[in-house]
């Protein structure tokens, strides 16, 4: 029974909404027989992810074949939607490769992000204990690979794994205290201010644990990140580079001083 990548098939995708615009998916061409104790493979990236993720480390054999027996993953284009606002969270979600973003838009058409998702990176465990429908859109920014866990796998994990259950406190704990500097970096509506608020947010071990010093992203990549544009990003840029924060290269933002781009967040926050 082997892989292939296809498109958004209607059976396959109707469970998450918003999740067929634009992806191509890995997936089985047939049901799995129940008589089959060996699950399908899934690619060497995804294999890759599971077994850089924290989370993975506390699992049982059991736990872990389970997870890859069950979960898929979806291929999306830059600007693709990789689940809408408002549809059924039926997936907890992680990047395989490129960057995705996590934002919403308000009634008189104004977007706000709420944090940028690099690859190896998981996200939308929140999402997944409620069952309120999805409070956030997420886009790919480049062309991305994202992973899909099932929530019945997601909730299972938490029941039986303490290591996991572990895990996803600290994921809740510290996004939570994420947002409450986002929210207050957002008022200051200062572009440096919020450009550095999110290149140095890149860097938390705990939720981005594979993120380097040099940053693969545009300045377009960036701003959409930022909620900026073009041009006040590069002006921002301009300015922690120019304060030796960082240094800027066609397509990528090396990080020279990430305690002081911390510290020119809460400066201007104070």
């Amino acid at each position: 029974m082997p892989w292939r990548t296809g498109g958004a098939d209607a059976d396959f995708a109707s469970g998450e909404g918003g999740i067929v615009q634009g992806g191509s998916c890995y997936r089985r061409t047939g049901p799995l027989p129940e008589e089959c104790a060996c699950p399908m493979p899934l690619s060497p990236e995804f294999e890759s992810l599971i077994a850089q993720s924290r989370w993975s480390a506390g699992l049982s054999a059991d736990a872990l074949a389970r997870v890859r027996q069950e979960a898929f993953e979806r291929q999306f284009p830059a600007g693709a939607v990789v689940c809408h606002r408002g549809t059924p969270v039926d997936h907890w979600l992680g990047v395989i490769e490129g960057l995705v973003k996590v934002d919403t838009v308000s009634r008189d058409g104004r977007p706000t992000t709420f944090a940028g998702v690099p690859a190896g990176a998981w996200f939308g465990e929140g999402a997944v204990l409620r069952s309120d429908p999805r409070p956030y859109s997420v886009v790919a920014v480049r062309a991305s690979r994202v992973a899909f866990v099932p929530r019945s796998t997601f909730e299972w994990l938490v029941d039986h794994s303490r290591s996991f259950s572990r895990f996803v406190i600290d994921q809740l704990n510290i996004r939570c205290g994420y947002y409450v500097a986002l929210v207050e970096n957002l008022r200051l509506n200062d572009a440096a201010v919020r450009v550095a608020f999110c290149l140095s947010e890149m860097f938390n071990p705990q939720l981005y644990p594979a993120t380097g010093t040099t940053l693969e992203m545009s300045q377009e990549e960036i701003g959409r990140l930022s909620g900026l544009s073009r041009q006040n990003t590069n002006r921002a840029l301009r300015e922690l580079a120019a304060a030796h924060l960082l240094s800027v290269s066609y397509g990528s933002v090396q990080i020279l001083d990430l305690e002081g781009l911390r510290h020119f967040v809460r400066g201007h926050g104070a």
